[in-house]
């Protein structure tokens, strides 16, 4: 029997917007993809490849306790691009990715620390996600606070094994060092 409709590729293509402006991904963020990455060196192709990897096996590892990714890198290195490039991987195969600008997060969770229903609920949010992407981990001054909020997201999401997607200036060894809560987690996840 023939089914009586078919949605239309503007319909499959508003659907892939509104999941993108559920993952909080903008427009000009949408650019950011595998084909537009320019490799200029050994590091970078090395980010590509286990970046592209991830996706590829991404179906298999995803209940796992290794089902993450940690690019780590200088500034202007591809971190971002690379890990927006796998969110928007996800989203085209309907993988619901929320993406979370550390520093905005943090800045706003902590203005609204004792309005405990916003807490809860933004919290929440990056807690429970399908996949959590989290750019540029500890970007800026960092306190007690911002290590703490970091902490209730991740350990919840590793408890739980919920994948997350990280970008950071930190390599692995600066993570354990500042914080061997939040970078062990990482560590054991990625």
């Amino acid at each position: 029997m023939q089914p009586l409709a078919v949605a239309c590729e503007c319909k499959k293509t508003a659907k892939l917007k509104n999941e993108w402006k559920y993952s909080g991904i903008n427009v000009e963020q949408s650019k950011l993809t595998f084909s537009s990455f320019e490799v200029w060196n050994k590091a970078s192709q090395r980010m590509k490849d286990t970046a592209g990897a991830y996706c590829a096996d991404f179906q298999e590892i995803k209940g796992n306790r290794r089902n993450s990714i940690l690019l780590c890198g200088q500034v202007g290195s591809g971190k971002s691009h690379c890990s927006i490039a796998v969110a928007l991987n996800f989203l085209k195969q309907h993988i619901k990715v929320v993406y979370m600008p550390y520093r905005d997060v943090i800045t706003k969770l902590k203005q609204n620390m004792i309005d405990e229903e916003f807490y809860t609920r933004t919290i929440s949010k990056y807690q429970l996600c399908e996949v959590l992407l989290i750019d540029d981990l500890f970007k800026g001054k960092i306190n007690d606070t911002d290590v703490n909020i970091m902490f209730e997201i991740i350990n919840y999401r590793y408890l739980n094994f919920l994948p997350i997607i990280v970008s950071s200036e930190f390599s692995i060894d600066k993570l354990l060092a500042f914080d061997e809560g939040v970078g062990s987690r990482i560590y054991e996840m990625a």
